[in-house]
């Protein structure tokens, strides 16, 4: 296969995926390549993303690597399938790149958990406070570069609303709730939104409230993104700079274990719709 111009997240995974095969293994690549009768330098091109790679191949990398794990060998070569075009594609000259890797992201992922500190979760979000948390961006966006972030975010939270709903669970702190974005009566309306959103199919909303105390982490936005394989699951941290993913197995058994925290310390589903009720009230 050519070389890609540029890799996707989903991709690159790919690639590292092959990469932690090979190493399990006990390999380097030019073991790999006299193993598999392939030049160390296209397995090296593989594992970073930039060279595609077939179902066939993979199957065979598997097999070299005494990989005997089916059903995650399965799932790698569903990796391979050829790129089509997505929705998100029409973003591709006018959004960041990791804003793309993002909706892909959510677009494959089996469920979604999140923990949010100061900010209410995107897929969550109305259009009037998505629009004020853009406005707050630094460098600041021209008005035309929002509206594009808006539609974007909108757009992603198809997700929820699809025949098969991608199953959700936002973890969202007290003090997230309380923020006044934008007066009153707009988070009045966007906390009715997310109690709506709570009743929906597949979407669990839990409370973490000042009460809890002390918790892990240092209150950095978390989103575990669950692929069809525990080991393809997926880490994204929300930083100045942009989306960091994650997918080290001591990276994602430490979230993991982060987040059970997090739930652990969290009102249940019903006593948390009916505290943020009470913050629609009587604010």
């Amino acid at each position: 296969m050519p070389p890609r111009p540029t890799a996707t997240v989903r991709q690159q995974r790919l690639g590292a995926e092959l990469r932690k095969l090979r190493e399990r293994a006990g390999l380097n690549s030019r073991e790999a390549g006299q193993k598999l009768g392939i030049d160390p330098a296209r397995i090296s091109n593989i594992e970073s993303g930039r060279f595609g790679v077939s179902a066939d191949r993979v199957r065979a990398f598997a097999l070299g690597y005494e990989c005997s794990d089916q059903p995650y060998i399965d799932e790698l070569t569903t990796m391979t399938a050829g790129r089509s075009r997505n929705w998100w594609d029409d973003y591709r000259d006018l959004l960041p790149p990791v804003l793309l890797d993002l909706s892909e992201m959510e677009e494959h992922a089996k469920a979604l958990r999140t923990v949010q500190f100061t900010h209410l979760p995107g897929l969550l979000q109305t259009a009037d406070y998505a629009r004020l948390v853009f406005q707050q961006n630094v460098p600041a966006l021209s008005p035309p570069m929002i509206e594009h972030r808006l539609s974007h975010r909108i757009k992603r939270q198809g997700i929820l609303y699809s025949d098969s709903p991608t199953p959700y669970t936002g973890i969202i702190h007290e003090a997230a709730l309380r923020m006044r974005f934008g007066g009153p009566e707009l988070m009045r309306k966007q906390l009715a939104h997310i109690t709506e959103m709570s009743e929906r199919e597949g979407v669990t909303i839990l409370v973490l409230p000042f009460s809890a105390g002390i918790f892990p982490g240092a209150g950095q936005t978390v989103v575990i993104s669950h692929g069809p394989h525990p080991q393809l699951d997926t880490v994204q941290l929300d930083t100045e700079h942009g989306s960091e993913f994650l997918h080290a197995e001591a990276q994602l058994e430490k979230y993991r274990t982060i987040m059970g925290r997090m739930e652990e310390l969290s009102l249940d589903a019903s006593d948390s719709r009916d505290f943020i009720h009470t913050l629609i009230t009587d604010p």
